[in-house]
């Protein structure tokens, strides 16, 4: 299981330098020096093993992908419950994703893909979709009624919810 956690993270990795391009290289980080804070930092991730790292960072392109096709894929919608559980066996706590460094790498992963983001919605279901090369399952296609509605259209109305 472990090995093909690492796998699937190593070829997620592939495919975000493939499409990011020369921006994969550019990725946001902290700054050198961070001001006084009020609230106590988090605790800095694990060092010295390159395995966790790759795990790490794989993660950190995986929640980029999935909030770039989130956003900018009309016609894609993630499994956040997949998601998280590829997360989970790869290692990383889904909390780390969400604050500090690795949100900010993930962050700057969603930007890249947005260079060119035909080709990178292509090539996510081509990995990530329901038959994908990499992790099948992370993403599926939107039912017509899954669409959200053009705010600017005339005809435009929020979703329905249903009453309790």
């Amino acid at each position: 299981m472990m090995k093909q956690a690492l796998s699937a993270a190593c070829v997620a990795a592939a495919f975000a330098v493939a499409s990011a391009g020369p921006l994969a290289a550019e990725t946001p980080t902290a700054p050198e020096s961070a001001p006084a804070q009020t609230t106590p930092a988090p605790a800095p991730a694990p060092q010295g093993d390159p395995r966790v790292e790759r795990q790490r960072k794989g993660a950190a392109k995986l929640a980029g992908m999935i909030r770039f096709v989130d956003v900018e894929c009309p016609d894609a919608k993630p499994d956040y419950d997949r998601f998280k559980k590829v997360i989970a066996s790869m290692g990383v706590d889904l909390k780390d994703l969400e604050q500090g460094p690795l949100m900010i790498e993930s962050l700057g992963y969603s930007e890249a893909y947005k260079k060119n983001t035909a080709e990178s919605c292509k090539r996510a279901f081509e990995h990530f979709g329901e038959s994908g090369t990499t992790v099948p399952g992370l993403l599926a296609h939107k039912a017509a009624g899954d669409k959200a509605p053009n705010a600017t259209s005339p005809d435009a109305k929020p979703p329905e919810t249903k009453a309790q």
